[in-house]
């Protein structure tokens, strides 16, 4: 377990998602054991003690986002209602907690909350997430929590400016300084096209990584896919990107067999984009401001309420097509094949990019990196236009 809790504290500092320092695990391994920093890992197994669940993270995130949207909440609210696709899909809301709310048991009162979600949000603490069967779990839900309030904040800082002390300054901190603009640029792509399949599988397993490393996906969210002849070569579902060896599945594309029982969910997607464009390699990420910016649009008098799954126009960001549409059979992938051949990308409203190559993966790659650029791009041309004529950057 010990070794579990190093892994994952290593994951979450590699993918900056949590402060260096400032993670603590708790597991409940026939004896608690506890890793990391003391407050938090005490934090933890204090709410652990008070649930039926095997792992419990307290980690302070990198950027202060999730701390300003609830100092950002009206006092009448007591949860966060991010429209991404994964919130949607996976968390359906984010209760936080107010300081004076911690004040008499504060392990007390996230347990309460835990015990109908999978993560909270702590003022001055941090995110708090559970794993009811695995310590991954607490992992998973905590870059789940980390991923909404970051595309959440992007897109209430855009709508409604900064309103807290420091609030503006802190996300000129983050643009100026944490923010690279992610690329391609030292990287080793193999050239397609592939046929051997344990030079498919390392390519896969290189290309996943780099995703990963790259900050185009979180580590767990996120497929990718090449196919060779009638064979398609999928990530298995839940699988971390970062961590692809014998995670892999050979499935044919006629799913004459039940070999893509373990395949990603998208395997449909990824089976229908190569039927309509003869590509050889489909990857899929979660990019933070292509997410975001997939989430404005600018039509007016609009009837369709739901969006991202009922909107059946085509819409643009720059070059690339926006498309709405559920995971899994019925939405997307239905509405990206017919969009993706052309340009070799698309978005899904609130969901992420996906990218195609006709011979390998670099092509994919590239393209990925393009969309979040010039996603970020287009955000920081809206957020400066807002603040109109005579202010800097950092007001």
């Amino acid at each position: 377990m010990r070794d579990l809790i190093e892994k994952y504290a290593g994951k979450l500092a590699r993918d900056r998602s949590a402060a260096p320092g400032r993670i603590g695990f708790a597991a409940n391994d026939d004896a608690m054991v506890e890793g990391g920093a003391s407050d938090l890992s005490r934090l933890s197994s204090d709410v652990l003690s008070r649930l039926s669940c095997l792992g419990m993270l307290a980690a302070v995130p990198s950027l202060p986002f999730p701390e300003y949207l609830v100092r950002r909440a009206a006092a009448d609210v007591a949860a966060l209602v991010p429209l991404d696709t994964e919130t949607r899909t996976f968390l359906h809301d984010i209760p936080f907690v107010r300081k004076e709310e911690l004040r008499a048991d504060p392990a007390g009162r996230i347990a309460s909350l835990l015990s109908a979600r999978k993560g909270v949000v702590a003022e001055g603490i941090g995110i708090v997430a559970a794993g009811p069967v695995t310590l991954e779990q607490a992992y998973i839900h905590y870059s789940s929590v980390f991923h909404a309030c970051y595309v959440k904040y992007l897109l209430d800082a855009l709508r409604d400016g900064f309103r807290l002390p420091g609030e503006a300054e802190a996300f000129r901190a983050f643009r100026e300084e944490r923010l690279p603009a992610p690329s391609a640029e030292g990287l080793a792509f193999r050239p397609g096209p592939l046929g051997a399949p344990e030079e498919v599988l390392a390519e896969i397993r290189d290309v996943g990584r780099y995703t990963v490393e790259r900050g185009l996906v979180d580590s767990f969210f996120g497929n990718i896919s090449y196919r060779v002849g009638d064979t398609i070569y999928i990530s298995q579902t839940a699988a971390s990107l970062d961590e692809l060896s014998g995670c892999v599945d050979p499935v044919p594309m006629d799913n004459r067999s039940t070999a893509g029982i373990t395949a990603s969910s998208e395997l449909l997607a990824h089976r229908r984009i190569y039927e309509a464009t003869g590509a050889t390699a489909v990857l899929h990420g979660h990019p933070k401001f292509a997410v975001a910016m997939s989430m404005l649009c600018d039509e007016a008098g609009c009837p369709v309420k739901d969006c991202w799954k009922d909107c059946l126009r085509v819409r643009m960001l720059g070059d690339t097509p926006v498309v709405a549409g559920e995971i899994g059979a019925g939405g997307l992938a239905v509405r990206v094949p017919p969009v993706i051949g052309a340009p070799g990308k698309a978005i899904v409203y609130g969901h992420g990019v996906f990218a195609v190559g006709r011979d390998g993966f670099e092509e994919a790659f590239r393209s990925m990196v393009a969309v979040e650029n010039r996603c970020r791009e287009e955000y920081f041309r809206r957020l400066d236009a807002r603040r109109g004529p005579g202010q800097s950057k950092s007001e």
